[in-house]
């Protein structure tokens, strides 16, 4: 297994968070209603709480087995969100990936290029066997995301999600792709 390592695209670099992002994560993402409209966690109270968050994470780099980037734009350095390995399983190599991005970063083609490489990073260079993703299914652009990276629909998981947001249960929408669809 590998671990996260930097990783580029046209227009983004993926990274390890640093203690210094907490400004950009808390202002682009952590307190924006519309994206955490799809999270399963909430609005962050504080820049120190999303300091104590990374830090966290950077702890966890220590370990061979966790994959987490924050998405940086190249031209200007603007961190405008992550995208991680949320859930791993070593016995069968499945690595269930999460991202989330500011609403401002919306459509603009970074999320479906970040998870193509994360992907193609995780299947061709980390011995990861098969990735996948899910959505709620009040959130149907993340669908289109996966669709785009080259997963393939798999599943729904009927009323699997509660959003605190809309204070509704949701279906989870399974995508997955394998080495050999790449």
């Amino acid at each position: 297994m590998g671990s996260t390592i930097t990783l580029y695209t046209d227009r983004l670099i993926l990274r390890k968070y640093k203690l210094s992002d907490s400004k950009g994560m808390y202002e682009n993402w952590a307190t924006d209603p519309l994206t955490n409209r799809y999270l399963s966690w909430g609005l962050h109270p504080s820049e120190e709480f999303t300091r104590s968050v990374i830090s966290e994470w950077i702890k966890d780099y220590d370990k061979d087995d966790t994959y987490n980037w924050i998405v940086e734009l190249k031209d200007t350095n603007e961190v405008i969100g992550g995208i991680s390995v949320v859930r791993l399983n070593k016995a069968y190599s499945v690595a269930e990936i999460g991202y989330c991005y500011g609403s401002k970063y919306w459509g603009k083609g970074y999320a479906t290029e970040a998870l193509r490489r994360v992907i193609e990073y995780l299947l061709l260079d980390a011995g990861i066997y098969l990735v996948e993703a899910k959505h709620i299914s009040g959130n149907p652009a993340s669908g289109k995301v996966m669709m785009k990276a080259g997963m393939k629909f798999d599943n729904v998981l009927r009323d699997r999600a509660f959003n605190k947001a809309t204070n509704e249960r949701n279906d989870y929408l399974v995508y997955s792709i394998k080495k050999n669809e790449l």
